[in-house]
């Protein structure tokens, strides 16, 4: 399948699981922060695209899902404040630097490479969400700018590598960090928006968006963002975080064994 492949080109059971798949993603990116890695995942698996296709189509609809999930947090407060504002603007301009640099990458790696990249990356983003678990209960706060801008570099490449949001890495990194969760959440967007739109311009460069489906995934996945931030701010996701964990890790071998 080709970056120009029509809609009626993906099977009706395909496109299913990509919509399902795009509205779980949608939550998972506003309410524990993983959650954009599963448009990635789904496009790898369910679809035929080249890794490059599948990073450029999962990229392009976390512009939406950055901006909607940032006015979501700016509404909430948590991006009016102050600590929280500055830790967002290290993380985008290192966006600036680092997603160029994955989206490079990207274009060297094969189909064997990306499926044992990508999961490398599903498995640490498990491990991570678990130690996040850990320092949930301990005291919190915002670390050091050079914390944050390590955490918004390595973000950045890996995002502009798989097409992921930020939010996969950010949050659970920044939490680890010390950061309070649902700061790390709002910060995490603003840096999205930043890495997305990078992105979308070097994939779309490539001719490696595959427009129809971008769509079809991006649209639930708005929707998804909006129920996941609800549910960040209504409903204990203690028992959320760790069964996303858990998939991951599972997840994992799959995708090494996909490639």
């Amino acid at each position: 399948m080709s970056a120009q492949a029509a809609l009626f080109e993906v099977a009706a059971g395909t496109l299913v699981g990509l919509v399902a798949l795009g509205l779980v993603a949608g939550i998972g990116i506003t309410a524990v922060g993983p959650g954009g890695v599963l448009v990635t995942v789904g496009l790898f698996v369910l679809t035929d695209l080249s890794p490059a296709e599948v990073a450029g189509t999962a990229i392009v609809t976390h512009v939406a899902t950055g901006a909607l999930g940032t006015l979501a947090y700016w509404r909430s407060g948590q991006l009016r404040r102050p600590p929280t504002r500055r830790a967002a603007s290290v993380l985008a301009a290192a966006a600036l630097v680092g997603t160029p640099i994955g989206v490079l990458v990207n274009g060297a790696v094969s189909g064997r490479g990306f499926g044992i990249l990508l999961a490398t990356a599903v498995a640490a983003t498990g491990v991570l969400v678990l130690a996040r678990e850990r320092r949930v209960g301990a005291r919190a706060g915002h670390p050091p700018t050079v914390i944050v801008a390590a955490v918004g570099m390595v973000v950045a490449v890996a995002a502009g590598l798989f097409g992921i949001g930020g939010p996969m890495l950010a949050v659970p990194l920044l939490v680890v960090t010390g950061m309070p969760v649902l700061d790390a959440l709002g910060a995490a967007q603003v840096q999205s928006i930043l890495i997305a739109s990078v992105g979308t311009v070097g994939y779309a460069a490539r001719g490696a968006i595959d427009w129809p489906l971008a769509v079809a995934v991006g649209v639930p996945e708005l929707a998804g963002v909006l129920i996941g931030w609800r549910i960040a701010h209504a409903v204990p996701t203690h028992r959320l975080r760790l069964a996303l964990a858990t998939a991951l890790i599972c997840l994992a071998p799959f995708l090494a064994l996909h490639g």
